[in-house]
């Protein structure tokens, strides 16, 4: 059974083992940063992994929860950096399935206040999803005179790095309506930056201002189960027993993947580290279960050997 807590071991995997899960699995499910790249220049061997992946006829997703960009920025980062084969419809972000949800799900009747980047507010425009238009305030307005837009029914929070404290009291005011859904696009509290530095991340956004509204926001991204509902609509025969999830975070990634029933898989490219996985496998919360992966490798560079040995047997 996928996800199964007799595996649950942090086991440190190589060539046999990596070709025999392979066999198993029909999807293979990455993050990006921290696993494809590490901001513009892609892991060693990535490029190689993922086009052998592809072309072997594995069905293979992206699911990440940076909102910063459209899907077609990120089919062009994947291009420039060398990954040929990928498609707009194998990447799945959080301002994507934010916009999914709004239109599909909840089908929003009304505007909706967007805290983030102009990626996320394209990709709700490009879905038809009516957002309130962004214009620049007086220099002196303040939250008892600036206008506040009608007909507002949603406010979205993702990552802004323009976020001010008339932005965050707008969205407090659109939010004492208990009409107005309040979504979220991830809940990722950091990100991190060169020479030890941290980039808050939309977490960080989301939480000031549930203390503000006294609400609670509804999480799109990973670790929350929507994202795996959006590839299973789009893409046929998706069985999590079939599915591995390849991230760098125990937090997001192999608690996502534990939350759809998916074999989960660390790369030590990224934020998480081996022993950070072993202190929650040996922890006595049986919650923390859910944040060990399967399986860990030091990178999915890893893999190669996995491909050498199958093109030998086919010699």
């Amino acid at each position: 059974m996928a996800g199964a807590f007799a595996f649950k071991g942090c086991q440190k995997i190589g060539g046999p083992q990596i070709r025999n899960l392979l066999a198993a699995k029909n999807f293979i499910l990455f993050d990006c940063d921290g696993v494809i790249w590490n901001g513009e220049k892609a892991i060693a061997g990535a490029v190689k992994v993922v086009n052998s992946l592809i072309r072997r006829g594995k069905n293979v997703v992206f699911v990440t929860n940076n909102c910063t960009r459209p899907r077609q920025n990120y089919v062009n980062k994947f291009c420039r950096l060398g990954f040929t084969d990928v498609m707009l419809e194998q990447i799945f972000s959080s301002s994507y399935c934010s916009a999914l949800y709004l239109r599909d799900v909840v089908k929003v009747r009304g505007q909706v206040f967007v805290i983030g980047c102009d990626g996320l507010r394209r990709e709700l425009q490009e879905t038809g999803v009516p957002c309130v238009e962004e214009e620049a305030d007086e220099p002196d307005a303040t939250i008892y005179n600036c206008t506040l837009a009608p007909d507002v029914k949603a406010v979205l929070v993702g990552h802004d790095d323009k976020l001010t404290f008339l932005k965050l009291a707008k969205a407090s005011c659109y939010l004492r309506d208990p009409d107005c859904l309040f979504l979220a696009t991830d809940n990722d509290p950091w990100h991190p930056l060169s020479g030890g530095r941290v980039l808050p991340g939309s977490g960080s956004l989301t939480a000031a201002l549930e203390v503000a509204s006294g609400r609670k926001a509804t999480v799109i991204g990973k670790p929350s189960r929507f994202m795996f509902e959006c590839i299973s609509s789009q893409f046929t025969g998706v069985d999590p027993a079939q599915c591995l999830m390849i991230g760098d975070r125990l937090e997001t990634d192999m608690l996502f993947g534990s939350n759809c029933g998916l074999d989960t898989m660390l790369t030590l490219t990224g934020v998480s580290q081996i022993e950070e996985a072993q202190e929650y496998r040996n922890s006595e919360l049986t919650t923390n279960r859910s944040l060990v992966p399967d399986y860990v490798v030091d990178t999915i560079a890893d893999f190669l050997p996995a491909f050498e040995e199958l093109d030998e047997q086919s010699n």
